[in-house]
């Protein structure tokens, strides 16, 4: 008996035609699996996005149970993080190399692995090393996983798939050092690699089982070795300066400074070399597209204003306010919430909204959230940001899905992997790019305000005397003799004003995320339609 395999490129339906001799078809769903596939390949995102973040919290422990300096122990956060952007704009040409299935997988396995070997480390040498290994790993669970979440889902559908990646994403980074901070509380520093265990071998099955791979997919004939080469030295290089700037002054650095000379001149170097041979490993040709540039473009924006603002959150509320890693999540929680509710409303009706419309009223509640987030004071509470979170939230929850769907909406099938790849490397690198801004200027920001405020604290100042004046009867009231009083009120004062320089510092910082956003809006000028296609068997 013979089985032909028709597809109906207006139903998304597939037939399977059996013979001789009625010819009897009988149709089968080809989208019967959707929201199966959508849960393995966020799943598998989410995971990859959370261990970005969740060893930050267990850096004391480390520190301690590997013998490490703060210096040597960053080089756990920061060689995954390399080895992530590294391959995630290689993962369109892999996963054509390998096939869509079996590089999705393997990725997934890699990320286990090398998760189990992490926690089972017992020198900072071999830490270091599985941790690259499972960044290697981590780099497919982005972009792949978004390319497949297209064809996934019916054309009308497709943003519901968008929305479902979409929470991930947005959630991910966020709730990373709140999980991380909780099993190092009530586990050990290992757990928040073996957690990865049971999650990610569940994801690989789901993903072996139910993803196929693409029907537009192009295997490459050759490998291109000095592509590859030019794209580790070029992404690695501006990583590990973005890293490292902060610590080593930036360009005051002779080290930053080679970091970001080897890194432009790779990169020139790339964009040469994929422009000029017939099967690149990232082929730059689909840029040639402005609204896929455009997008892109955008979305560095969009990872710069989101990183930057997730890193100075949990700062604030844990440097100045003494919150622990949990508190913090339970402040933060709302707001994913309602990003994630908003994102299912926006992902539900995504073929009627325009990514023109959305977008703009995003990140206008986005810049609103920030705005009332730069008036905190000293004093604040929890309640203080339930609000600007929850706007922020659902701010973020009105761009990511129209975006995403505006950005790929021209493209055809065949370039659809290197688009998804694209913009989740440029979200990815406009985050690390966030982060070490908002690290360099929260520094600078608070010695510019301190010196400031300095200016009002003088000796022979009548309010200032008065105040130490107060503090010191205060001290002596408890039982402090009067010259170590005098001492402790000073102190006080001197921590006091501290606090007050570090709240205005994160005060411009929080505008800046809202600003900077908003910066990019005139870049949708640059598209042609604001609405999302679907690529489903009927996609050209």
């Amino acid at each position: 008996m013979s089985t032909t395999i028709v597809p109906d490129g207006a139903s998304g339906r597939v037939t399977d035609r059996y013979g001789p001799p009625s010819g009897a078809i009988v149709a089968v769903d080809k989208y019967k699996y959707k929201y199966l596939i959508a849960i393995a390949v966020t799943l598998a995102a989410v995971l990859e996005l959370i261990d970005t973040s969740i060893v930050n919290v267990a850096i004391p422990h480390m520190m301690g149970n590997l013998g490490a300096t703060l210096d040597e122990i960053s080089w756990v956060s920061t060689g995954y993080i390399i080895a992530n952007v590294i391959v995630i704009p290689m993962s369109s040409w892999l996963s054509g190399y390998f096939g869509r299935k079996r590089y999705l997988t393997g990725s997934i396995l890699l990320f286990v692995a090398a998760s189990w070997f992490c926690g089972a480390a017992s020198t900072l040498g071999g830490l270091i090393f599985w941790r690259v290994v499972q960044g290697l790993g981590g780099g497919a669970l982005l972009s792949t996983a978004q390319s497949t979440l297209f064809e996934a889902f019916p054309p009308k559908e497709v943003g519901i798939g968008q929305a479902m990646f979409g929470v991930g994403v947005m959630v991910g980074p966020t709730i990373g050092p709140t999980l991380g901070g909780y099993i190092v509380d009530n586990l050990s520093w290992p757990w928040i690699f073996y957690i990865n265990v049971p999650l990610g071998i569940f994801a690989a099955y789901m993903v072996w089982t139910y993803v196929r791979d693409s029907e537009h997919q192009e295997r490459a004939g050759s490998v291109d070795v000095i592509g590859v080469l030019l794209l580790a030295t070029c992404v690695g290089s501006l990583q590990w300066m973005l890293e490292r700037g902060e610590r080593y002054d930036w360009f005051d650095s002779r080290f930053v400074t080679v970091l970001g000379i080897t890194s432009l001149t790779s990169f020139v170097l790339l964009i040469w070399r994929e422009l000029t041979i017939d099967e690149p490993v990232i082929n730059f040709r689909v840029l040639l597209n402005r609204q896929l540039a455009a997008g892109v473009a955008i979305a560095a924006f969009l990872g710069l204003a989101l990183y930057g603002s997730v890193f100075v959150l949990p700062v604030f509320l844990q440097g100045l306010h003494g919150m622990t890693a949990n508190q913090t999540g339970m402040i933060i929680l709302p707001g994913a919430i309602s990003s994630a509710i908003t994102m299912a409303v926006v992902g539900r009706n995504s073929a009627r909204l325009d990514a023109r419309v959305t977008v703009p009223l995003g990140a206008g509640l986005f810049l609103l959230a920030m705005w009332k987030l730069s008036l905190l004071t000293f004093d604040a509470g929890a309640h203080d940001l339930f609000w600007p979170l929850i706007f922020r939230g659902i701010g973020l929850g009105l761009i990511f899905v129209p975006l995403t769907g505006a950005t790929m909406a021209e493209l055809k099938p065949t370039e659809l992997a290197q688009g998804t790849g694209m913009f989740n490397l440029t979200r990815q690198l406009g985050g690390s790019l966030g982060i070490a801004i908002s690290a360099t200027l929260l520094g600078r920001f608070t010695a510019q305000s301190r010196a400031l405020l300095s200016e009002h604290i003088v000796s022979g100042d009548p309010t200032t005397m008065a105040r130490v004046e107060m503090l010191t009867r205060g001290l002596v009231s408890r039982g402090v003799n009067a010259i170590a009083a005098k001492q402790q009120a000073l102190a006080v004062l001197d921590r006091q004003m501290q606090g007050q320089a570090s709240v205005l510092a994160f005060s411009k910082l929080y505008l800046l995320s809202g600003l900077a956003l908003m910066s990019s809006l005139p870049l949708l000028l640059l598209f042609r339609s604001g609405k999302s296609r679907g690529l489903g068997p009927g996609a050209h």
